[in-house]
């Protein structure tokens, strides 16, 4: 059974982590519904995080060598304003840093004190809400190319928000790139490629701290499907939803955030969930 659970948690973080949903909100709600017993919850989402960063590092294996190429390219003849390649490298690290900073210092405090589900209601509803702004209110007709340094600083500033259970960082990304201007798929794509170097950071230190605690040689085979199936659906999630985003809205997405956090509400209050 705890395998089934785990392709099925899988699944879960594959499709949250890249649609504006928040995959942190689901893990922690599907673990109040559906408790799995593991040696280490938190070790678990772990692994599926680390799911869904590898789905990204597949889907973008071109793009990645190609932006680091033009990195190392920016040492030897700095050309940021013709170079693309150069220019978005550097962006994607200046938009990595607040993000950076804020997690190593704070993100275990903020694990501890708001993994709640009461925190992923309020943060579904206020998401929605902002969702609902950036469709109503920005132009949403930049591509990538427009992104500079104010800009790029200002999406990974908010990049830091998904810290928060129920935010969603592809969401909050998604949203500022929005309200800067950008179209849908081109906000999106950077909110994807700004995530990378984050979700792999963080994921690999807490693996290492995990492993050197126990924690992932307890229920390595759980831990194994989970991550496949995280890895799976994340993979075929970024490439349809970049699709879905060319020409259609992200207002469902707002709607659904309001039906589960309006669920999770009825629950809470009628005490099903605690």
């Amino acid at each position: 059974m705890l395998v089934i659970y785990s392709i099925i948690f899988g699944i879960i973080q594959g499709l949250t982590e890249f649609l504006p949903v928040s995959s942190t909100g689901h893990l922690v709600i599907f673990h109040e519904v559906w408790p799995m017993d593991l040696a280490s919850d938190l070790g678990f989402d772990v692994i599926l995080h680390a799911g869904t960063f590898f789905a990204l590092f597949f889907f973008f294996y071109a793009d990645i060598v190609k932006y680091l190429k033009g990195f190392f390219r920016s040492f030897k003849h700095w050309n940021w304003q013709n170079d693309l390649d150069q220019r978005l490298s550097w962006l994607i690290i200046i938009g990595t840093i607040p993000a950076t900073i804020i997690g190593y210092f704070f993100e275990s405090e903020i694990e501890n004190q708001l993994r709640s589900l009461w925190v992923v209601v309020v943060a579904l509803a206020a998401g929605a809400g902002l969702i609902f702004l950036a469709e109503r209110l920005s132009r949403k007709d930049k591509p990538i190319e427009s992104v500079n340094a104010g800009k790029a600083l200002t999406i990974g500033l908010s990049q830091s928000l998904a810290l928060i259970p129920g935010v969603s960082r592809s969401g909050i990304t998604i949203i500022t790139g929005l309200f800067v201007g950008l179209k849908r798929e081109a906000a999106a794509r950077f909110a994807f490629l700004l995530s990378i170097p984050v979700i792999g950071g963080a994921g690999l230190k807490k693996t290492i701290d995990l492993w050197q605690g126990g924690a992932l040689t307890q229920d390595w085979l759980i831990y194994l499907v989970g991550f496949l199936a995280s890895l799976s659906s994340g993979y075929f999630c970024v490439k349809y939803f970049l699709r879905y985003l060319k020409s259609r809205s992200l207002a469902p997405f707002a709607y659904y955030r309001l039906i589960l956090g309006l669920v999770l509400v009825v629950l809470l209050l009628t005490q099903v969930l605690n």
